[in-house]
């Protein structure tokens, strides 16, 4: 391809010129943290969700350190126009989480606001949302949530407004007996998913699982 030729495709950790597929050379992957959590074992993430709000289980791709390569590469994927990225950790995700015999009924990622998604053209999570459903046979749905304020961005807020998330999101229609499993990039705080989670929780006899690309560690 000739764009190949003028516009190489280039590792996100080292810089140098990789296949078009790959988003890291073969040692810069060697260099990100995976979390290696068990989806159905008690880990960081369910232990601080359990303080928010009822959680069945929890799974984390990767660490997300100060400078470290995970960092890098969620930040291309937002903030860079880089959507694809979102393929990709899905695809690294699928290599290592397991639902067994305990799929959820539904995927469903943190939406953005209209004009949030106006502005950056994409929501980061939607491929990456898309390409697990296609996977694990499990259907999706973009539209079930609704933020209903928009924000700066979350890692531009101080620690208070990250805190106030009250009323941010509803529902856009009736759901019950339903295991949502609830897809965001970063963990920090939790008070974002707890917000979405007790919409859920809070209509019908549903449960709330999560799934995030990188925990804030």
């Amino acid at each position: 391809m000739i764009l190949d030729i003028f516009f190489p495709n280039r590792c996100l950790g080292c810089n140098r010129i990789i296949d078009s597929y790959l988003l890291v050379c073969n040692l810069c992957f060697e260099q990100i943290h995976f979390t290696h959590y068990n989806y159905f074992n008690d880990n960081f993430i369910k232990e601080k969700c359990k303080l928010l709000f009822p959680v069945q289980n929890t799974y984390a791709l990767m660490q997300f350190s100060q400078e470290n390569l995970s960092r890098k590469i969620i930040h291309d994927l937002k903030y860079k126009s880089r959507e694809k990225i979102g393929k990709t950790l899905a695809d690294w995700t699928t290599e290592r989480l397991d639902f067994k015999n305990e799929k959820p009924d539904l995927f469903v990622s943190v939406p953005l606001h209209s004009k949030k998604l106006k502005e950056r053209g994409y929501n980061q999570l939607h491929l990456f949302t898309e390409t697990l459903s296609e996977f694990y046979k499990t259907p999706f749905d973009h539209e079930l949530i609704k933020r209903n304020h928009y924000s700066k961005a979350q890692a531009l807020k101080d620690k208070q407004h990250r805190l106030e998330t009250k009323n941010t999101f509803s529902l856009t229609k009736n759901i019950s007996g339903k295991h949502i499993l609830l897809i965001d990039d970063v963990f920090t705080t939790g008070n974002t998913l707890a917000s979405i989670a007790w919409e859920i929780l809070k209509t019908g006899d549903n449960k709330v699982s999560v799934l995030i690309m990188a925990i804030d560690v």
